[in-house]
């Protein structure tokens, strides 16, 4: 199901390849079976807390061990939990996939052993993969323990960040961008220090934060209908909320211009934005006048990407999704 309803997604990662100075098929293919393993697991984990099943992270902890191929276990060490079996469904009733998640993990793992730089990135990508746990946090169906526990893990997990406020950095926490960003540096055959945390400042929080409250803001009104959680209700009004999301892809557009092949990031960035507000909800009466407002503040290249974008959702079926 999850397949068809968030093809737009994979898309999305792919596109992330082309980051990359030289095509390198092993990248494509871990970014396309990354984002799979995301929706799939994102979905699992929203069935199952409308369920009544609670889920500690156990479930996204998939996500980790995905991104951890290209690494046997030190014999100086204590056996590595990462490379131990994991029971990735012991907060769920269902479990029989088939080997469906098995798989996708070790194809992710195999398509990082063969990225050059890839030992570079991986504790970076490790704590980052680690955080889109939050999620477990995102699908409680409580809104007032759900808020409580998402501050609680977003004042933990980054002290004394004064930029975003809490919840735009569990938004951010939550989208998968940045590793998508770091994966395609690891295809390089050089990657220095300092490209890393440039892109890392880059992509964190700015990018993924726009991704997650562009998709909240496109989506609003089902949310409440549906009584889901919705990240731009967190802002004291919907202007706020429509203000900040342009701010926030602004700067994104700001320090994606600074990286090398800068132009790269910034198509990418345009692109997520129009992909959005594209969409069939960005249009309707209510927030048509704001999804115009966003897009003004994504610059010409956004503006001019959204009725193409618009085009394509309707050749391929994807106008509402």
């Amino acid at each position: 199901m999850s397949l068809e309803r968030k093809r737009g997604n994979t898309h999305g990662a792919a596109a992330f390849a082309t980051l990359s100075r030289k095509r390198e098929s092993a990248l494509l293919a871990l970014l396309v079976a990354y984002q799979v393993m995301w929706d799939y697991l994102d979905s699992l984990s929203e069935a199952g807390a409308r369920g009544g099943h609670s889920d500690s992270g156990q479930l996204h902890l998939a996500l980790v061990d995905a991104l951890d191929g290209a690494h046997e276990p030190d014999a100086a060490r204590e056996p590595d939990a990462a490379h131990e079996p994991r029971d990735y469904y012991a907060c769920y009733p269902w479990r029989d996939d088939g080997g469906y998640l098995d798989e996708l993990i070790e194809t992710c793992r195999r398509c990082c052993r063969q990225l050059p730089s890839f030992h570079e990135l991986h504790p970076l990508l490790q704590r980052e993969a680690r955080r889109i746990g939050v999620q477990a946090i995102n699908h409680d169906r409580d809104p007032d323990r759900r808020a409580i526990a998402l501050r609680k893990w977003a004042e933990g997990e980054y002290p004394g960040e004064g930029e975003a406020s809490w919840f735009e950095l569990a938004a951010a926490a939550g989208a998968n961008l940045a590793i998508y960003a770091l994966l395609a540096l690891a295809a390089q055959r050089q990657c220095a220090h300092e490209d890393i945390a440039r892109a890392y400042r880059a992509y964190f929080p700015w990018c993924g934060a726009t991704a997650t409250l562009l998709d909240s803001f496109v989506d609003q009104f089902d949310d409440r209908e549906q009584h889901e959680h919705c990240y731009v209700a967190y802002y004291d009004t919907p202007e706020q909320a429509t203000r900040r999301i342009g701010e926030l892809l602004q700067r994104f557009l700001r320090e994606a211009q600074t990286l090398p092949d800068g132009e790269r990031h910034v198509l990418l960035a345009a692109c997520m934005a129009a992909m959005y507000l594209s969409r069939d909800s960005a249009r309707t009466p209510a927030l048509k006048p704001d999804s115009r407002r966003i897009a003004r503040a994504g610059g010409q290249l956004t503006r001019t990407l959204v009725p193409i974008l618009r085009l394509w959702r309707i050749a391929n079926g994807q106008s509402a999704t």
